[in-house]
């Protein structure tokens, strides 16, 4: 294997007909987006002229871009990215650290929006910029907890008795502890115990929502989501770990405690997806994973969140050995 992935992608037998790494690297998004604006340059100058045989034409090849991108993309990724993209917490430097992956599957579709401007989809996923492969950003994960955090801990009660209002909301120090101060606090600004990574996903799909006319009560104008199917799995993993003379300081006992409930509202009743007020992003937990220095490479494993933590707390006695 080269030292460049691309390259070594490149040079490797494909059945599609362009090479593995020209995909993954989005040519073929970029060519059949390219081919689409092209149409739509045809469609504009057929209205202006109004040649209706013209821009039924470019309808077509439009409708026929968009095709040829959902049937080409809509694909499980390669299996042999995924190790390389793995987290390693088989080398934890201290005691007071924890490992944690939570493995899931996807209940009902995933998307966040990807900045490409250039897409022949008004709504492309999100994904990686070498592989093209689907993620979910470490920031997103950091932010979609705090707030699972922050509704485990009273804001939804908060927000009803202030009429829908955060701005007198102050999280407790657990939280802090976690995620440490909002960006903009100037001096008091401190970062948390947490350290995410991102989650990456092996297939992609599609999804349209048709808004219907109340006259006609038909379809107006489809609109084209790029999607993480429901099906797919994806693994979500953080480190705990706090250093000497953390403030706001806690109890680790309380704090993982709070964070793994956390972590199971968020994915099996929140949803940590946009469009989540619609139900997209749940998911079924398949398997908790725990890492502890004690038990070098090996983990603790379970099905539960309350049987991984009753294996787990005793991690966090009293009497912590550096």
């Amino acid at each position: 294997m080269t030292a460049d992935y691309i390259a070594f992608l490149d040079k490797a037998k494909s059945p599609e007909p362009t090479p593995l790494a020209w995909a993954l690297v989005a040519g073929f998004v970029d060519h059949t987006s390219q081919r689409f604006l092209q149409a739509e340059i045809k469609q504009s100058e057929a209205e202006k002229k109004k040649d209706k045989k013209a821009r039924r034409q470019a309808e077509r090849e439009k409708t026929q871009y968009r095709k040829e991108y959902i049937k080409k993309a809509a694909r499980r990724y390669p299996v042999k990215l995924y190790p390389g993209l793995e987290v390693d917490f088989s080398t934890l430097l201290s005691n007071h650290w924890l490992g944690l992956k939570v493995h899931f599957d996807l209940l009902t579709p995933w998307y966040s929006k990807d900045d490409r401007i250039f897409h022949l989809l008004e709504n492309p996923l999100r994904k990686d910029r070498l592989f093209g492969v689907p993620f979910m950003a470490a920031s997103s994960w950091k932010g979609m907890l705090r707030w699972a955090c922050r509704m485990l801990s009273g804001l939804h009660k908060h927000l009803e008795e202030s009429g829908s209002k955060a701005d007198n909301w102050q999280d407790p120090d657990w939280i802090l502890h976690l995620f440490g101060n909002e960006k903009g606090q100037g001096e008091e600004f401190s970062r948390g115990a947490l350290v995410f990574y991102p989650t990456c996903f092996n297939k992609i799909g599609f999804e349209v929502i048709n808004p219907h006319s109340r006259e006609r009560r038909a379809g107006t104008h489809p609109i084209y989501y790029e999607v993480v199917p429901p099906g797919a799995q994806g693994t979500l993993s953080l480190l705990y770990a706090p250093w000497p003379g953390l403030k706001p300081s806690a109890e680790p006992k309380k704090v993982i405690y709070e964070l793994l409930e956390a972590i199971e509202k968020l994915l099996t009743t929140y949803g940590f997806s946009a469009k989540r007020t619609v139900g997209w992003g749940t998911a079924k937990i398949t398997k908790w994973q725990a890492y502890h220095k004690e038990r070098g490479e090996q983990s603790v494993e379970d099905q539960s969140c309350n049987a991984l933590w009753d294996n787990i707390q005793s991690w966090f006695g009293e009497k912590e050995q550096q």
